[in-house]
């Protein structure tokens, strides 16, 4: 690698790790840049996966104060997600990468409109007396599991897809539900990752920087992402919602 590209793909990285942490979408970033290098697709979302499971690591560590208290719900969700990134790693595989990009776009739009709604839908919920959380636990954990199939097959907004589902059935504040969603799209990214590494031809070399850079942008989205009110994270999550669907439509 050209000093510039290892510049380019450091800087990548550390922007993922950050984003990632306050909301979801890194890989809008570090994929379009290792394209832009002349990776393959596959070979391209494989090593971007592998790079950023530290991040992942280091987004969950660095929210374990609002993860205080929700061990049960990583335990039965996280078994979700471990499913769902197992599922979608092996359909990256063997699927072509055109027939599930085409809905992405879809799933992004679907998970803005929750995100947007969440705080009306929680007052409804709440008028009602009712616990999504308790009652539609069977739905939650599908939805968990199906936004891990999407995460282990190519993972760009699986972060807002999580906090869109997990803002709704669960009557938290968005805050532990961000560190939530940190830990479960960790573990999409780990099990999809150990995966690639016996099943995919890996790039180490973009992988170590990523990995590298990830870690720092994670801490510094930690740092800051939990001083922002609930407005003005929702705000950030539909406006990268929405720079994701536009850059999967154009590219």
């Amino acid at each position: 690698m050209s000093p510039g590209e290892i510049v380019a793909i450091a800087l990548a990285g550390l922007a993922a790790g950050t984003i990632n942490t306050v909301v979801g979408s890194g890989t809008l970033i570090t994929f379009p840049v290792l394209l832009a290098f002349g990776y393959p697709p596959v070979t391209a979302n494989v090593s971007n996966t592998l790079g950023l499971v530290p991040g992942s690591v280091s987004g969950a560590v660095g929210y374990r104060r609002e993860l205080a208290g929700q061990a049960r719900r990583v335990l039965r969700l996280g078994v979700m997600s471990v499913a769902g990134g197992i599922t979608g790693a092996v359909l990256l595989l063997v699927l072509p990468q055109a027939a599930f990009k085409a809905v992405v776009p879809v799933f992004i739009a679907a998970a803005l409109i929750l995100t947007l709604l969440q705080p009306r839908l929680g007052r409804w919920l709440l008028k009602r007396e009712v616990d999504l959380e308790r009652r539609g636990s069977i739905l939650t954990g599908l939805a968990v599991y199906l936004t891990g199939v999407y995460g282990g097959y190519f993972g760009a907004a699986q972060g807002i897809l999580l906090l869109a589902i997990l803002g709704v059935a669960l009557a938290q504040d968005l805050q532990r539900t961000n560190a939530l969603k940190n830990v479960l799209a960790g573990l999409v990214n780990g099990v999809a990752g150990v995966y690639f590494m016996f099943a995919a031809h890996v790039e180490w070399g973009p992988v170590a920087i990523i990995a590298v850079t990830s870690i720092a942008g994670a801490q510094l989205g930690a740092r800051y992402g939990r001083r922002l009110p609930p407005p003005a994270l929702r705000g950030i999550i539909v406006a990268v919602g929405i720079f994701a669907i536009v850059r999967l439509l154009i590219y």
